[in-house]
């Protein structure tokens, strides 16, 4: 029997939810009809007044986790530094945030925080002694344009790595993985008049196995990707670009230990079931092999590539990425 278990980031239901076209419990009752076992939440998106969410609210919560039998596995929260236009937060303003996010995890109990990759480092010491009396782990997103060489992550790692605590660890996005660029991106921004030589040139690059992101600046790219960008629509679709990593599965080796939780991040589950940027199949073969013990959570990103006139059904996409994770597990 596979440790590898199956959730879905309410992230991926943003636009229904927002639109009004699901509530929180429609998101509950979708992924019990679905057979998830876990969710994950965005508590700044779905709860209102986060993270000093009333006593009634929490209530409601605990009421739709045992209504439909799923269980809450990470919140993702968000460290806002930037609250004031001409100021940053303050060191203790910023511990004191953390501190209500954890407080709050433990009211709904949810054992893992996912902190957003810009997080300051310097109040994770200070929040440590919280974490662990409320028995709330605090793991950093590594996401695709932050990955575990970027320097911002790394000051996150070396803390981890030197306090080496079960309640520090990393949350990774899959999206550092692709080996393709996602095709409704290169679709949306064709429709705003990319200049295709520009995305052909992208998509060779992957082909090629090569990553990117460091060629995805367009004051630092290189002269021959500088002489393809013809429009603020060719620049903004070379940043987007180097958000979507090629890296090595085995960089992960030295931190599993560390991993928490995985965003099983996809933009497009093909009619042949499998996601069209990232090899699932290899993906948890390697996880299989590494005798990982936690969640894949689906974090449908692919509605911000929807053409104007086209509606969002992020519903059938996290459905058709569930089945195809059943499928790999081997459930």
């Amino acid at each position: 029997m596979s440790t590898i278990k199956r959730a879905v980031s309410l992230y991926s239901f943003q636009d229904e939810y927002a639109r009004g076209k699901m509530t929180l419990e429609d998101c509950f009752k979708e992924l019990a009809e679905q057979g998830v076992e876990g969710v994950e939440i965005i508590s700044d998106q779905m709860l209102h007044n986060a993270p000093f969410v009333s006593n009634e609210e929490v209530a409601h919560f605990h009421d739709l986790v045992n209504k439909y039998n799923i269980k809450p596995v990470c919140n993702d929260v968000f460290i806002n530094t930037k609250l004031y236009r001409n100021r940053l937060l303050t060191k203790k303003e910023n511990l004191e945030l953390l501190k209500n996010e954890l407080v709050l995890a433990n009211r709904l109990g949810i054992k893992l925080v996912r902190l957003v990759s810009l997080t300051p480092t310097d109040i994770i010491e200070d929040a440590l002694p919280l974490a662990e009396e409320l028995d709330v782990v605090m793991a950093l997103e590594v996401h695709g344009g932050m990955a575990l060489d970027h320097p911002e992550t790394k000051k996150f790692t070396d803390i981890m790595f030197r306090v080496n605590s079960p309640y520090l660890g990393l949350v990774v996005d899959t999206g550092i993985f692709c080996r393709k660029h996602p095709r409704v991106s290169t679709q949306f921004f064709l429709e705003q008049g990319l200049n295709k030589e520009l995305a052909d040139y992208i998509d060779d690059e992957f082909a090629e196995g090569r990553d990117v992101f460091h060629i995805s600046h367009p004051g630092s790219a290189p002269a021959e990707v500088q002489a393809l960008i013809k429009s603020k629509i060719d620049q903004e679709y070379l940043i987007f670009a180097g958000g979507y990593e090629n890296k090595p599965l085995n960089e992960l080796d030295k931190y599993l230990p560390y991993i928490k939780h995985f965003h099983g991040k996809f933009w497009e589950v093909t009619e042949e079931g499998f996601e069209y940027s990232i090899r699932y199949d290899e993906f948890i073969n390697y996880l299989k092999e590494k005798n990982f013990e936690g969640y894949i959570a689906s974090e449908y990103e692919g509605g911000r590539f929807a053409l104007p006139g086209t509606d969002i059904d992020a519903v059938s996409e996290v459905r058709n990425h569930q089945k195809m994770l059943k499928k790999y597990i081997g459930e």
